[in-house]
């Protein structure tokens, strides 16, 4: 997708404050992640924000997958540099999609240890909580899983990385 965009401090700064406010106030994190970059980058796609909803919480809420917010993240990247229609049609992988992913993924193993949701729960928390089981999710949000501190912040940390690597992405190609 080509699109002329201008990452700056400001807007980096917009992602993180709204970033936590969407997980505080509105959850699902993966949807969050995806929420509030649109909202900084003026993406108007609701189908890639509805697409977001259930990676949320380790996918589908259970936990034991990637964290939404680096799910989320990973969708924002594969906006802008996912493989075309026309490199699925010619099977062509496309490497700067999936190199810039691995970024992502690389902090939030040098950030939490881990890419899954149960993992950074457990970091975070000490340990880690099945959304399915209603005694554990009241657990969850009395431990201040919703408050900015917890899976608000690793939202905001989702969100503003993925604005740096795109930005650092845009700053490679226009130095060619």
């Amino acid at each position: 997708m080509q699109r002329k965009i201008k990452i700056t401090e400001k807007i980096i700064d917009m992602a993180y404050r709204i970033g936590i406010e969407y997980e505080k106030s509105r959850h699902y994190c993966s949807q969050c992640v995806v929420a509030t970059l649109q909202e900084v980058l003026q993406i108007k796609d609701d189908a890639l924000f509805r697409a977001a909803y259930p990676l949320a919480g380790g996918l589908g809420n259970s936990t034991k997958g990637n964290c939404g917010a680096l799910s989320g993240g990973a969708m924002i990247i594969g906006y802008f540099y996912g493989r075309t229609r026309e490199e699925f049609k010619d099977n062509i992988p496309n490497k700067k999609a999936m190199n810039l992913t691995k970024k992502l993924y690389n902090l939030f193993i040098k950030e939490y240890g881990s890419f899954r949701c149960e993992d950074i729960q457990a970091k975070l928390f000490g340990r880690s909580f099945d959304f399915w089981n209603e005694q554990d999710k009241q657990a969850f949000e009395k431990a201040g899983g919703h408050r900015e501190g917890k899976c608000p912040l690793v939202v905001a940390k989702a969100a503003v990385w993925t604005l740096k690597i795109i930005q650092e992405e845009l700053n490679l190609d226009s130095a060619i």
